[in-house]
């Protein structure tokens, strides 16, 4: 079975093979993320761990995208989207509204919650399952909205 850190590998190199230096850039990019946090922490990064850095790395680029709109640079906004669906390739499929609101609603019901208290039991424990899959922000909102 091929891990996520070699499909990025394969890509970097069908990429290089493409010549599609733009592309080629973020790529690049991700493994080096990647690599500092193995290189800091000396440990072997699971699928996992890699999926968090690819989603942080959107992250970024999310935020780089509101400031350059907001600061009216339309050019540098499409140049970090293009980064962000580089990036996005490497996620799993994302989970539609409706198995996002049952995995809510199971949760819930699995931890017993009744109250805005045990938000962050039902959050910990359904994080390592959306990893990749939704946005936190989006499964948080609605678990509050349940909750409330």
């Amino acid at each position: 079975m091929t891990t996520l850190k070699n499909q990025i590998t394969d890509v970097l190199k069908a990429t290089m093979r493409a010549k599609e230096m733009d592309k080629l850039t973020v790529i690049r990019s991700l493994q080096a993320a990647i690599k500092q946090i193995e290189v800091d922490e000396r440990i072997e990064l699971s699928d996992s761990q890699v999926l968090a850095v690819i989603e942080k790395q959107i992250k970024q680029r999310k935020e780089s995208v509101k400031a350059f709109e907001g600061a009216g640079r339309e050019d540098l906004a499409s140049k970090e989207q293009a980064e962000i669906e580089v990036l996005s390739q490497f996620l799993p499929e994302a989970m539609s509204e409706e198995e996002l609101d049952s995995l809510i609603a199971q949760t819930i019901e699995a931890q017993g919650a009744t109250s805005m208290k045990d938000m962050g039991k039902v959050m910990n424990s359904l994080r390592p399952i959306i990893a990749g899959r939704a946005d936190p922000a989006q499964v948080s909102s609605k678990i509050k909205a349940k909750l409330a």
